[in-house]
């Protein structure tokens, strides 16, 4: 009792921004910062710096290392990235997400069964993106050459000591991983015996993997010896991998396991430099990346909040916590509606972020009760246009209810009631919290860089003798237009992700680089991160282990093979173990289904860049292995 009261006293005391002790020590640096997914990797960032590499080059050798950890992602993954740019004082957004392959069409997958493209295997895969992210990234914006800083990521590949979290995880997965031959042949180190997976601390090789970063590597330095500029000579590498002998042998291992990736879809694919969304919040303006990601719900969401007063609410009251939902519940309901690929359509995003359309969702939010029914919004008339789609929407809400008898009043689908306290369902929360890592980065000179990078995790199907594992990322694409008219499935198209990276600037100055790993709970997360500095005074250590809510009340975006799987767990929420009886109690009359967790903030990585002391705070989640390294 005495604990669970000093707990309780604690958080508020972080609620008013005075607690001095977490459970991890705040990071400081004067002339850089790495912060990332696993404690090698950042090592491997902090090896740049020194070597004299910007954030950038450092962020990219911290990219090259994760993928290479299996850091729940491979080469073959996808990457997202903000890079504030100290010349020009722009923040710059960097698309390097793969594009569905040629055949993959919603006729395609229905042919086979499918509700939604498949979670694992060959058919999972878009388009490799993280090479040629990092490739261009680095020669843009780098200093360094790729062969200097995918020097760490190369000794690693020759062998590095696994820690329990992957190596565990390639043994509970074993049973899918020998489904691939390439995949066994790498990770399963110890065939025939009861454990066949690396133990923790083997020295684990992968000797295909460091070939192909090889290759990249003689690329680039015999373009150099062509007398070749520096970023003509890292392009040349990418080039390899794109369009060389690396992706002949990538299509020949995906198309041999079943997979549709052609030689014209690795040539035609290219990472893109756009402009980032962004909203002032309260003289802060946060950036996100364009609506193929969820990022701009993060926006929609400080959108509507300002309509409120959160600080006079309190950190998580329970007015906070309703505030939060509602609002979240949204801004969900919009996303999972009108965000997916701009390249193919135009999303109704300049009048999603309007303020005038915020205030009028603002006051949709019933004070004293969950809505089970929010859904999207009419964003185009703060376009001057009229909603081409509300066919869609009627169509989209009877998918709602899978069991076909839903009642006035229900709070959440027939098959997903329990109890007020329901359990955590495994299957469900792995599908919501699915996970990436992130990689956070800044130096003396002004660079900030912000990565969520993700794909090809583990159960990894490898693409031929490359080492590369494939993505899994197609599965976040739908097949009915009903459920998303943007985000149909269709060659050469990038389905809309949850990975985003996050850049807050203040006074047209860096701020914050933050981001998270969680599937669908990341920008609910990065939220609350968000707030808990600006509204609550917290630090950003403290930020990143404050306790958050979680929302299910939304369509899932990985997993699964049916609606069912998918559909909004209305009420669903998820709570800190540590909230008070008479919060729980209050919550419960205004119809949420309460669940639990000891970690509900996410392994969120950050960087607080302190103008005032001319200083860099690190934050690193209390929730896994990240960790990050300052001087």
């Amino acid at each position: 009792m005495h604990r669970f009261y000093f707990l309780l006293s604690t958080l508020f005391i972080m609620a008013q921004g005075y607690a001095q002790q977490t459970q991890k020590p705040p990071l400081h640096g004067k002339h850089w910062m790495a912060v990332t997914g696993k404690p090698l990797a950042a090592t491997a960032g902090a090896m740049i710096f020194q070597k004299g590499g910007n954030a950038v080059d450092a962020a990219c050798a911290m990219l090259a290392a994760t993928c290479t950890m299996w850091d729940v992602l491979s080469w073959g993954g996808e990457t997202q990235a903000l890079i504030y740019h100290p010349k020009t004082g722009k923040v710059i957004a960097i698309n390097a997400l793969g594009v569905a392959p040629t055949g993959a069409t919603p006729s395609f997958f229905r042919q086979k069964g499918y509700n939604f493209p498949p979670e694992y295997g060959p058919l999972a895969a878009v388009t490799p993106g993280t090479p040629g992210g990092l490739c261009y990234m680095l020669a843009e914006y780098g200093k360094l050459s790729l062969k200097e800083v995918l020097a760490p990521a190369m000794e690693m590949a020759a062998g590095y000591p696994i820690e329990a979290q992957t190596a565990n995880s390639i043994e509970r997965e074993k049973k899918m991983i020998k489904e691939w031959p390439y995949s066994k042949a790498v990770f399963l180190t110890h065939p025939g015996e009861q454990r066949e997976a690396p133990e923790a601390g083997e020295i684990f090789v992968q000797k295909d993997l460091l070939a192909t970063l090889t290759k990249m590597v003689e690329a680039e330095q015999e373009a150099l010896r062509m007398k070749k500029s520096r970023k003509e000579a890292i392009m040349a590498a990418y080039d390899r991998f794109y369009k060389g002998d690396i992706a002949k042998e990538f299509v020949r291992g995906c198309q041999e396991q079943g997979g549709l990736i052609t030689m014209n879809d690795l040539a035609k694919w290219k990472p893109l430099e756009e402009e980032p969304l962004h909203v002032n919040y309260k003289g802060i303006d946060v950036y996100k990346l364009r609506e193929w990601t969820q990022g701009p719900m993060l926006l929609q969401s400080l959108n509507i909040l300002e309509n409120f007063d959160l600080k006079g609410m309190g950190y998580n009251s329970v007015e906070y916590i309703h505030t939060l939902y509602q609002t979240m519940n949204l801004t969900f309901a919009d996303r999972d509606f009108y965000y997916g690929d701009p390249y193919f359509s135009k999303p109704p995003i300049q009048g999603l972020l309007s303020k005038a359309y915020a205030k009028e969702r603002a006051k949709q939010i019933h004070p004293d009760r969950n809505d089970p029914d929010a859904g999207p919004g009419d964003p185009y008339p703060y376009e001057g246009k009229t909603n081409p789609l509300l066919h869609f929407l009627k169509e989209r809400e009877a998918m709602k209810d899978t069991t076909g008898n839903k009642k006035p009043g229900d709070f959440v689908p027939k098959h997903d009631v329990t109890t007020a306290y329901a359990p955590v369902d495994s299957a469900y929360k792995d599908r919501l919290w699915r996970g990436t890592t992130s990689v956070e980065a800044a130096d003396a000179e002004g660079w900030v860089v912000s990565i969520t990078p993700s794909g090809g995790w583990i159960p990894a199907c490898i693409a031929g003798r490359t080492g590369v594992g494939m993505s899994q990322r197609l599965q976040s694409f739908v097949l009915d237009s009903a459920l998303n008219p943007f985000n149909v499935i269709a060659p050469g198209k990038r389905p809309r992700v949850t990975l985003t990276p996050s850049l807050a600037l203040k006074d047209g100055k860096p701020f914050i680089a933050f981001g998270v790993q969680g599937g669908d709970t990341q920008d609910q997360n990065l939220l609350q991160f968000f707030l808990n500095i600006v509204e609550f005074g917290m630090t950003v250590q403290q930020a990143t282990e404050a306790a958050n809510i979680n929302t299910n009340q939304l369509w899932l975006s990985l997993g699964g093979t049916s609606l069912k799987d998918r559909v909004p767990r209305a009420g669903s929420i998820l709570l800190h173990i540590n909230t008070p009886e008479k919060t729980r109690a209050a919550l419960v009359k205004m119809g949420y289904q309460l669940k639990f967790g000891a970690r509900t903030s996410g392994p969120i990585n950050a960087i607080l860049i302190d103008k005032k002391h001319g200083s860099l705070w690190g934050g690193s989640s209390n929730h896994g292995e990240d960790y990050g390294i300052g001087w």
